[in-house]
């Protein structure tokens, strides 16, 4: 497991690096094919953010948590990967096991259902600026907004940070 740890208006000391190393090495016991680990650790006035991004093929995991205690929010981060990670592995169990009934009996239904689409929205996308996309999305209300960006001609999600600024999202080709 390669692990990055970056602080963030901190120095990094060696005893903490070897406690996240230390925590965050419980987790290959739950999944092996973990290979990158990226952990930013920050104090921002009397909170302490540690924000933990583990990208699995296809799924990223990521965890985030303030304290007032880095190594609370340490320990506090790793449990949420860990219940993450039991979903991962729980959701894949389910889709061999889906796919074992299926060729074993056809037909039958199983107790629980996978999460499906339930609702599919339609909307024309109107070429505007960043600064427009806030504005429409704070009349809105929503937390998110879909648009196209006037300026790059791409598809772009606006959304509000627990912070009360906001996180633009583009995409990469």
């Amino acid at each position: 497991m390669r692990l990055q740890v970056r602080g963030r208006n901190m120095e990094v000391t060696d005893a903490l690096r070897d406690y996240v190393e230390k925590r965050l090495g419980k987790l290959k016991k739950y999944l092996e094919v973990i290979s990158d680990v990226q952990v930013v650790l920050a104090v921002e006035g009397d909170s302490h953010r540690v924000e933990v991004t583990i990208p699995l093929g296809g799924v990223i995991l990521r965890g985030e948590e303030v304290t007032a205690d880095m190594y609370a929010s340490i320990d506090l981060v790793v449990e949420k990967l860990e219940k993450q990670i039991e979903r991962y592995k729980g959701r894949l169990l389910r889709r061999y096991e889906k796919g074992a009934s299926e060729a074993r009996a056809a037909g039958q239904k199983e107790e629980e259902e996978a999460p499906r689409v339930v609702r599919t929205k339609r909307f024309a996308i109107k070429p505007m600026t960043v600064d427009e996309a806030i504005m429409q999305m704070n009349l809105l209300g929503h937390s998110f907004f879909v648009f196209s960006n006037a300026e790059t001609n791409e598809v772009n999600v606006l959304y509000r940070r627990r912070d009360g600024n906001y996180g633009l999202i583009e995409p990469e080709y």
